[in-house]
């Protein structure tokens, strides 16, 4: 479990709790987690399939949205089968370097879909304010360019934390009272200074939350003053439809992880935090298809053609 570095010891595997001091939830909660997570592969891989199979969401908002998509997908499975094994199963160990895996890549999502939402955001104000010209401004070439720095940008600030956590030796008390490796549970358990780690996690996070919220306001800002001027109710009425379902996953993400960043971070609210992270690592990923799909026409109008072109097969 532990090998010796000097007077300290280096952990070579966790043991995480999760909510094994709620033994009687661990079915129920087995059960939701796990319908939440089909229906979060299911409606995330519906976005996906349903922007190739149809021309009209061929734009660049649907080329955003399926890569939102594909990153809810990803960070749900970086956390959720783990949690689903440790609900059912006695042995709740994890490697050293299986949490420094899960860590680095639920980093990577969260910060890529974080400025994914930003660019989105960048996307609306441009069809909102500059309708004539928005196809010739979001270009394919400038749409890949803007995805390609979220993913990149998000792996660079992801390799700087891990290797911060990393370099840390970790004490023989290897229990990690989280479902997941979780930077605040992981710190806690290291037996050398933290500083450097600390200062890199709270220097990368204010400054991505901040930028990405900048971002996102300014693109609002710029709609609302475009959208008071508008002098027909119909216009004013499409500009805000094509906006609030954004709005609405906006506010869930960035709303979890401002809640996260005010809990304390001590014993008394490690239940506060996991229960936050569950509804960040179970809950958003499931929404996010179900608030673009659920009022959007073109999606819908999809699916009813797919159906249908599906059910005289099924008769015969």
């Amino acid at each position: 479990m532990a090998h010796k570095v000097g007077n300290q010891s280096s952990a070579t595997s966790f043991v995480l709790l999760g909510f094994s001091e709620y033994p009687h939830l661990q079915a129920p909660l087995f059960l939701m987690v796990l319908t939440i997570y089909t229906v979060t592969l299911l409606g995330n891989l519906g976005i996906i399939v349903i922007r190739k199979i149809n021309p009209k969401l061929h734009t660049p908002m649907y080329f955003f949205l399926s890569h939102l998509s594909f990153l809810d997908i990803c960070y749900s499975s970086v956390f959720t089968p783990k949690l689903l094994e440790i609900l059912v199963v006695e042995d709740r160990t994890i490697s050293f370097r299986g949490c420094m895996t899960q860590f680095f890549f639920g980093c990577v999502c969260v910060i890529t879909e974080m400025f994914m939402l930003a660019v989105m955001a960048y996307d609306r104000f441009v069809a909102v304010c500059n309708p004539l010209l928005y196809t010739v401004a979001m270009s394919p070439k400038l749409c890949a360019l803007l995805v390609a720095g979220t993913y990149m940008w998000g792996t660079l600030c992801s390799s700087t934390i891990t290797y911060s956590l990393v370099q840390l030796s970790y004490c023989e008390s290897n229990i990690i009272n989280h479902f997941g490796c979780e930077y605040s549970a992981v710190l806690s358990l290291s037996c050398s200074d933290p500083s450097f780690s600390q200062m890199a996690c709270v220097v990368i996070s204010t400054f991505n939350e901040a930028c990405s919220l900048l971002i996102i306001l300014a693109s609002y800002a710029f709609i609302v003053i475009t959208v008071i001027k508008m002098p027909s109710k119909g216009g004013l009425q499409k500009a805000f439809s094509t906006c609030t379902s954004h709005l609405a996953a906006i506010s869930i993400f960035h709303g979890i992880i401002l809640l996260l960043y005010c809990v304390p971070n001590s014993k008394s609210s490690w239940l506060l935090v996991k229960v936050a992270t569950v509804l960040f690592t179970v809950l958003v990923p499931m929404l996010n298809p179900l608030i673009y799909s659920l009022r959007n026409k073109d999606v819908k109008e999809t699916v009813r053609k797919k159906i249908i072109s599906k059910l005289p097969s099924h008769s015969i």
